[in-house]
């Protein structure tokens, strides 16, 4: 068997929940990221560029297809999956979400709301990574209100579907083979899910600049503008947005897996840091105040992490609620603000530098922090469902 080390970050050895095959499948994503994906990590990121090379190494790990039958060598269940997350989040979080919109958004519409024969004739090539993905529901005017302000519109016209509208922020749009766009049907008012292939007359995608953060991910502006998709590019069980709100109360603990990796990393960053740094001829982690920052920052690493352990539970029994997604990825991105700053502040003046990784962490957790439901939405989820009540304003 593979030689599996624990994570510094796992203090309460979580992972050992995971079966022996699947620890060996983990092994082999961290052994991928230390070798291929580290040492250019912060290189990619301060260009603001992606780097395709890697594309080839995540294909030759089959596991992009671990939550969905016949896809991978390995029927995957929820706590391998986000483990798989948080050993990416860790090295990279831009990579992270690069995988997470490919493997958890993208496919996860075309399994959840595709037909048989959509699920066969996309799924196999983007599990296969030969195909990527993105997602499209955010739009220049709606954000949290997406659900209900949706601007983008579809037009029923003979066998095809005629889409008008504009997505933004839209993660691996510059160079994505499939765009899942979400649209209202001008007929019934409904959001219908679309699959709008590269190359599609009338969309076009344009590359957000000026990010500080999750700089590596190719996030697009992208108008449509009489693009025209046939009926059989329809994600046939997408009628409306509970349709995509099953989508996305899976994802959700994804993000909050991601949050739990990004923060690991810092933590990690910042004890090494803490164990080389000489002041006052001692390394700096045998001070009070710095022992007491990153205590502070592994309990906030060990907590998230059995929060979203908990929350796998509830998915591979299949009783998970919107609420419990929502409060993991609330709780979770709040407790990686916190252990970002920690981190830095350990680093001191140094914690600003990319080339000590922990400036890097910080700057990607406030996008972490914000996309797939703000803090704010997601404690009104929760509200809503212990009290009965509704604060949502409409």
């Amino acid at each position: 068997m593979t030689d599996f080390s624990t994570l510094t970050g796992d203090f309460f050895g979580f992972e050992e929940q995971l079966s022996g095959q699947e620890r060996e499948i983990v092994t082999r994503v961290r052994e991928f990221l230390n070798a291929e994906i580290a040492p250019i990590a912060t290189e990619y990121w301060s260009r603001a560029e992606f780097p395709f090379q890697v594309i080839d190494g995540f294909r030759a790990l089959d596991t992009a297809g671990l939550m969905y039958d016949g896809m991978s060598a390995h029927r995957g269940t929820r706590l391998l999956t986000g483990f798989i997350a948080l050993e990416i989040g860790r090295v990279d979080p831009s990579m992270n979400t690069f995988y997470g919109v490919h493997t958890g958004l993208a496919m996860g519409s075309v399994n959840r709301c595709g037909s048989p024969e959509q699920r066969e004739r996309w799924l196999p090539a983007m599990a296969r990574m030969e195909k990527i993905g993105a997602f499209a529901l955010t739009e220049p005017h709606g954000g949290s209100d997406v659900a209900g302000g949706l601007e983008t519109t579809a037009r029923r016209d003979g066998d095809a579907w005629v889409l008008d509208g504009a997505k933004r922020w839209i993660g691996n749009a510059t160079f994505a083979d499939l765009v899942i766009v979400w649209a209202r049907d001008e007929d019934d008012g409904q959001v219908k899910g679309f699959v709008v292939e590269k190359g599609t007359p009338g969309f076009t995608a344009t590359k957000i600049e000026g990010k500080v953060a999750l700089r590596t991910v190719q996030n697009a502006d992208i108008t449509l503008t009489d693009c025209v998709v046939q009926e059989e590019n329809r994600l046939a069980r997408a009628n409306s947005f509970r349709d995509t709100s099953d989508v996305l109360r899976q994802t959700r603990g994804g993000v909050a897996w991601g949050a739990v990796g990004c923060m690991m990393g810092a933590y990690e960053a910042a004890l090494r840091y803490a164990g080389e740094r000489v002041q006052f001829g001692r390394p700096i982690a045998g001070f009070q105040l710095v022992q007491d920052h990153l205590a502070t920052m592994l309990g906030n690493v060990t907590s998230s992490l059995a929060m979203v352990v908990g929350l796998a539970g509830l998915q591979d029994r299949g009783i998970n609620k919107d609420e419990h997604a929502a409060l993991a990825k609330s709780v979770v991105s709040t407790r990686m603000r916190e252990t970002v700053a920690l981190a830095r502040e350990v680093l001191g003046g140094n914690g600003i530098l990319l080339e000590n990784d922990v400036a890097r962490y910080m700057a990607d957790a406030e996008a972490l922090y914000s996309y797939e439901g703000t803090r704010e939405i997601n404690q009104l989820i929760v509200g809503r469902a212990v009290t009965g009540l509704s604060a949502f304003v409409r």
